[in-house]
């Protein structure tokens, strides 16, 4: 069997505001950088054969700080460092034209529905828009192939995005990818899948190893619905913020 370790990047000052997609200088905040090093912690004792990411900044800072807390000397044996590879089938989904908009201006745009009830129809538009079909199919063919790559006994750490994790995780649940958005992926949590040569087995799914609180909190809020608004049974496109902001 292949275990795969699969992380959310840490909160960014635009996370659940603004969808960054590609854009290039977006790095982790504060928060951000605090909950890799903690994940970094938590992660220490398990033996790893490779750290994998996305190119984006923000995935590469947390894969960072990942790999940091193993060469410590303290939380980790120094044989436990892992190798870090940089894999762009793993990169986030190229939004197009909603790249870099505010997610309360593009909650009014029709194609919000589709991308919130039937994603694999969805191409997002602009001469770089990519199809969120597209965007599943790199990147669980990218895990197909680090898992043939490193081997049936090996246990790596993917670091990605929201969206491309939520369809990694309908993937390996033998959901359509339109069932994708019932799927929470919070900054920083760990979800983790084990693949057999028959099928996967999706063993944790958004742990990030917190009490419920903030999760009481985040859920128990009732906002209706408006004009350039998200309802309060829309899917966080992109990932939204998790309960650290909320």
């Amino acid at each position: 069997m292949t275990l795969v370790v699969v992380v959310r990047h840490g909160l960014t000052a635009s996370t659940g505001k603004a969808l960054t997609g590609w854009l290039p200088g977006i790095p982790l905040d504060d928060r951000g950088r605090d909950q890799a090093a903690a994940l970094g912690v938590r992660l220490a004792g398990v033996h790893l054969d490779a750290i994998i990411t996305s190119p984006l900044e923000r995935c590469q800072q947390t894969a960072a700080l990942i790999a940091a807390a193993r060469s410590d000397g303290a939380a980790a044996r120094p044989d436990e460092a892992a190798a870090l590879h940089v894999d762009e089938r793993l990169g986030e989904c190229h939004y197009g034209e909603w790249t870099g908009q505010p997610l309360k201006r593009l909650a009014a745009d029709p194609l919000w529905k589709v991308v919130q009830a039937h994603p694999s129809a969805v191409r997002f538009p602009g001469k770089d828009g990519e199809s969120m079909l597209e965007m599943q199919q790199r990147a669980v063919g990218a895990i197909r192939d680090w898992n043939a790559e490193l081997g049936r006994e090996a246990c790596y750490v993917v670091c990605s995005h929201g969206d491309v994790i939520k369809a990694i995780l309908a993937d390996s649940l033998g959901m359509h990818l339109d069932m994708s958005q019932r799927i929470q992926v919070d900054p920083c949590s760990v979800s983790v899948i084990r693949y057999t040569p028959l099928r996967p087995f999706v063993l944790r799914m958004n742990d990030t190893g917190a009490d419920v609180t903030g999760v009481l909190k985040r859920a128990g809020k009732n906002e209706s619905a408006g004009p350039g608004k998200e309802s309060e049974s829309d899917a966080q496109v992109g990932g939204g913020p998790g309960a650290e902001t909320a």
